[in-house]
């Protein structure tokens, strides 16, 4: 066996299945595409599901992929054992019906004894208990020793989904025989033993059974093969470490750390974990990056987030006070640059992300950490000097403290934290977690419509060229059963093995118009498609009846279609501008493309400037006004790559694929209907951008007469504004300056009579003051009062007083809106705390607030409690 790089592994592996006839496949992104059960690709055969259920057709019956995957149910032994880790590489080869367990296990054993040269003595293989037919094939086909081939029951050799019905089979695994100084004292240890000698590495799963909602097991008409090894797991064998941090990927990656903390690794066990923890989380972070995922409180957003935070926490253990990650970040993306090109292609987005993340939480840190002592004062004050568990976790989970860092800082203090109360939060969040999972994992395999015994199997889509056809109905569906007629009022889903009318697909929304024959009308409202490629025409029957296999004229709405088709080329313009405005880093995450606008959502990490939303504007009108020709060319995804052509991260991509080049300025994958030529579009119009999810911008736009739609309301809006302010349309902005320099006057002689009359009563404010312990306590009732008057009140109070707290209330009489401010002498504080005060007083009332220890505001309700919510501030002072 000789010493060999993990990413030779992976490009070995890859060429080996090639050569074998497999359809080699990139990696799917770490996003699951029309997968409501994953929030993250965990595993190699996840983004294939319908590929083995024959719901969606595969590119070839023989696949082989490297797969990107990220797992965090185990993250809190990321970096405490040599083999865990968050984000790992599964390399897989597939099997659509086609080959089954005789060329499986032939291919994997000659993979690992002819190319890999793992040395045939120490292999063993594992097979079900059941499986007489594996065992005779390693036996006697593949020429394993009967001795070295195990029986293992149903817990280790058979693979199915959780409890849930589904594709599933015996498997078998190969192992590696470490040597009898990592195993126990048992003479006969072999694979199944608990001990560390036998390492497996390979699993292969026989996919030939489907089971069925009362347990059983149906046999499938074409079973398939889904294998998976993980190229870090095997890339510790290749070069003879026991750890996944010590093979040359990983190893990069953990000495920069090493480099930036000034640390050594294998010095200090505490240390080397948190060395560990970062290299793990950073090269998660990096990937997931990379696919379009950005920071968030959320979801996969969150995901990314926790690990980041987990991995900027450690590094501050370790002495790492400076920003480190994107000086991380870029040795992941050199490590992987050769298996992973988009890496690359996306690095000044990744660093870009990673720092504003870093940025952020540094001072979410801070925050952190002052609550943290606040939960401190606390623990002193009950003499227990002990912090609450739920309090330690609020810390964790709401903040990304650790509980060892928590620990820390409060055993500095003399204080304890409440462990098992912790401990108890966290089961609690896994259980959730998990019964999550558990509730996700037993979908998605299969819909309705995909399960009914349809005639028609697979739907051709005619609508590039035709909008009119004539043609069968095959099946209608009527409250999700299938029926031979359908009466009028019915609403009904009909099914045709051709079809004019687009589908929902690709952020462009399904078609609409009639379906009609000699004795019924039919109006289409929308167009879907099932798991399977079906196109199901949702309609009503608005005369007639209509039965099973009659003739029918299929016409799609014109109108409504070219509406659609400018709107989507339209998007392909703006995509194309966006990344001359705003950089190569813009990727789309999400659109939606129908006839009266367009959205689109991308990556980005700000927000846009007036001035780049007119100059994104500016370009996608020259483009309209040049009258591009818009082309469409199908051709071999390998052939679309080589011309440049654009793809979407999250979607699933066929061997032959539609390619929309727009003269030579755009030029993308889609399946979508577009226009012939860009001048078709008329005119492009933004009507607004904002933010929906952090790191995630959204346009909104329109084309052709909705433009001109809008600039007429413009105008009569400008019209409504002119007579309001007594002005002409050409002199209407000189105008406003004026009215807004006439109200800035105003309100300025409006602040100072208020400060005045304010001041008149400061001496008895503090004349009235309320003595409580070592307090003085000030109340008031305002009307009418503009805040900074308020502030300015409270604050010339504290400067002529000592250890005072204010709180003033205040009523905007035309409205009703309630209001609390509170301030407090700073010799006051931490013992004396605004925020927590105000809020005191304000659910008194019905409301609520906060803010920071010396100063703090917070709405209320009920105008009629006001003195009852003094009343409360002061018994809560005294309390204190």
């Amino acid at each position: 066996m000789e010493f060999m790089k993990a990413n030779d592994i992976r490009k070995k592996y890859l060429d080996f299945f090639k050569s074998k006839e497999h359809y080699v496949k990139n990696s799917f992104s770490l996003v699951p595409k029309n997968d409501k059960s994953l929030l993250l690709i965990n595993a190699g055969m996840a983004p294939l599901k319908n590929y083995f259920l024959g719901i969606e057709i595969p590119p070839s019956k023989r696949m082989a992929t490297c797969q990107k995957c990220v797992r965090t149910g185990d993250i809190e032994n990321v970096g405490r054992t040599a083999r865990h880790a968050t984000f790992f590489e599964m390399l897989g080869n597939f099997s659509f019906g086609d080959y089954f367990k005789k060329e499986a296990t032939s291919f994997a054993w000659e993979f690992v004894t002819k190319i890999l040269k793992l040395d045939e003595d120490k292999l063993w293989v594992t097979v079900y208990e059941e499986d007489d037919e594996a065992f005779d094939i390693w036996k006697n086909k593949v020429g394993v020793s009967e001795e070295r081939i195990v029986r293992l029951g149903k817990d280790d050799n058979f693979w199915e989904i959780g409890n849930g019905q589904g594709p599933c089979g015996p498997c078998s695994e190969i192992y590696i025989d470490r040597g009898k100084e990592y195993g126990c004292d048992d003479p006969n240890c072999k694979p199944g033993c608990d001990c560390d000698r036998f390492l497996e590495f390979w699993n292969l799963v026989f996919t030939q059974f489907d089971k069925q909602v009362d347990g059983s097991y149906k046999k499938l008409e074409h079973p398939n093969i889904d294998t998976g090894m993980g190229l870090e797991r095997m890339a510790c064998i290749m070069q003879g470490v026991d750890s996944i941090f010590d093979i040359d990927t990983m190893k990069q990656i953990r000495t920069k750390i090493c480099e930036i903390s000034g640390k050594k690794y294998n010095e200090n066990e505490k240390t080397d974990i948190s060395i560990r923890i970062i290299t793990d989380h950073l090269r998660a972070i990096t990937f997931m990056v990379s696919d379009g995922i950005v920071p968030s409180n959320e979801g996969r957003g969150y995901v990314l987030r926790r690990l980041a935070r987990r991995a900027i926490r450690h590094a501050k253990l370790i002495g790492i006070d400076k920003k480190f990650i994107n000086d991380v970040a870029n040795v992941v993306i050199d490590v992987y640059a050769d298996g992973y090109e988009d890496l690359v292609t996306n690095k000044d987005y990744i660093n870009k992300i990673l720092k504003m993340e870093e940025e952020k939480f540094n001072e979410t840190l801070d925050t952190g950490i002052n609550i943290l002592n606040s939960y401190i004062e606390d623990a002193v004050k009950n003499n227990d000097k002990k912090i609450k568990g739920e309090d330690a976790f609020k810390l964790y989970d709401t903040y990304g403290f650790p509980l060892e860092l928590t620990i820390e800082i409060a055993e500095e203090k003399n204080c304890s934290v409440d462990k098992e109360e912790f401990e108890n939060q966290m089961q609690q969040q896994r259980e959730r977690a998990r019964n999550a999972r558990a509730k996700g994992t037993d979908i998605g395999w299969k819909d309705e419509i995909s399960s009914l015994d349809l005639s028609v199997k697979n739907t051709e889509f005619v609508g590039y060229d035709s909008l009119e056809i004539e043609n069968s109905i095959q099946d209608i569906i009527f409250e999700k059963e299938i029926v031979d007629e359908a009466l009028q009022g019915q609403e009904v889903i009909l099914i045709f093995d051709r079809t004019p009318f687009y589908a929902e697909s690709g952020g462009q929304v399904g078609d609409i118009g009639q379906i009609s024959g000699e004795n019924f009308k039919i109006i289409v409202n929308d167009v879907k498609k099932s798991t399977n490629g079906l196109y199901l025409h949702h309609c009503i029957i608005e005369e007639g009846r209509v039965k099973k296999y009659e003739k029918a004229v299929l016409k799609v709405d014109k109108d409504i279609r070219f509406a659609i088709k400018r709107n989507h080329t339209a998007t392909h313009l703006l995509h194309k501008a966006l990344k001359i405005v705003l950089g190569d880093h813009i990727q789309q995450a999400g659109s939606l493309v129908s006839s009266d606008r367009l959205r689109f959502d991308f990556n980005h990490f700000s927000g846009m400037s007036k001035e780049e939303i007119s100059m994104v504007e500016k370009i996608v009108n020259e483009q309209i006004y040049n009258a591009l020709s818009v082309k469409t060319e199908v051709m071999s995804i390998e052939d679309a790559k080589n011309t440049g052509a654009m793809s979407l991260f999250d979607e699933k991509y066929g061997d032959i694929v539609r390619v929309l080049s727009i003269g030579d300025f755009s030029k993308e994958f889609c399946g979508g209907t577009h226009v012939t030529n860009s001048n078709d579009i008329g005119m492009f119009k933004i009507t607004s951008e904002g933010g929906v999810a952090s790191g995630v911008r959204r346009i909104e736009a329109i084309t052709g007469l909705k433009v001109y739609e809008y600039l007429l309301g413009e105008e009569r809006l400008i019209d409504t504004v002119s007579n309001i302010i007594k002005s002409s349309k050409e002199n209407i902005e000189k105008r406003i300056t004026e009215v807004v320099e006439e109200n800035k006057s105003l309100d300025k002689k409006l602040k100072q009579i208020q400060n005045e009359s304010a001041k008149n009563t400061l001496d008895t404010l503090i004349k009235n003051a309320k003595q409580i312990k070592d307090v003085k306590l000030i109340t008031y009732s305002y009307e009418n009062m503009q805040d900074d008057v308020l502030r300015d009140i409270m604050q010339e109070i504290i400067d002529k007083t000592e250890n005072t707290i204010v709180i003033f209330s205040n009523v905007i009489t035309e409205t009703g809106k309630l209001s609390f401010i509170c301030m407090v002498d700073k010799a006051l504080i931490p013992k004396y705390n605004a925020g927590k005060i105000v809020k005191e007083v304000a659910v008194t009332t019905g409301g609520n607030g906060g803010g920071k220890p010396n100063m703090a505001q917070a709405g209320g309700k009920d105008i009629s409690k006001i003195s009852e919510a003094f009343a409360k501030a002061k018994e809560f002072i005294e309390n204190i």
